[in-house]
């Protein structure tokens, strides 16, 4: 596995990073039923594949992979997307908190379990480049692939979040330009 994205919790999903219901189900073929949680949050209901909602990043990143690769086997030939925190924490009234909204005992406990997983990832498959989407998952990745660089390369993508007004007004473009810059446009389009 030559690279890696590694992202922070998309707001909506758990177990497909950037979870977007119809691209997960219509292009990478994912079905089956989702179970509910034994402890569901009553305004967070997890609905699986019947979630109405689109989850604008989600529906950014892969759009934008599925544009550049045409099928999923290009894109998943020589990536993966991997969650660098991949739990949901909700506010009592419902609302995503993000790692950098817990108090700072807990998100250091949190993340060291996180850099420490995406380090037994990274070396499980061989991965030479890590692209962290967003700079939360950039500064984590470089703090926990430290001891391992320069065989393990860390780069940075902006995150496709409709918060940021610069993914606002064009992700795909800048997506493209920066992996033009990391050489890595050949490894994503059809052979």
């Amino acid at each position: 596995m030559p690279w890696s994205f590694t992202e922070t919790m998309s707001p909506d999903t758990a177990k497909v990073p950037f979870g977007e219901v119809s691209v997960v189900r219509d292009w990478l073929g994912i079905v089956g039923t989702v179970l509910t949680p034994p402890q569901e949050h009553p305004k967070r209901r997890v609905l699986g594949l019947n979630c109405p909602q689109s989850e604008v990043s989600g529906a950014r990143f892969w759009g934008f992979f599925r544009g550049l690769c045409g099928q999923p086997e290009t894109f998943f030939r020589r990536c993966f997307v991997h969650n660098l925190c991949p739990l949901l924490f909700l506010a009592p009234t419902g609302r995503n908190l993000t790692p950098a909204e817990l108090p700072a005992k807990q998100r250091e406990q949190l993340l060291g379990a996180c850099d420490a997983t995406l380090r037994r990832l990274v070396q499980l498959l061989g991965v030479r480049l890590v692209v962290g989407v967003g700079r939360l998952a950039e500064q984590r990745a470089r703090r926990a692939l430290a001891d391992v660089a320069p065989e393990v390369q860390v780069e940075g993508l902006l995150h496709p979040s409709p918060r940021s007004p610069q993914a606002n007004r064009g992700w795909d473009a800048v997506a493209k330009e920066r992996l033009k810059e990391l050489g890595l446009m050949p490894l994503l389009t059809v052979e």
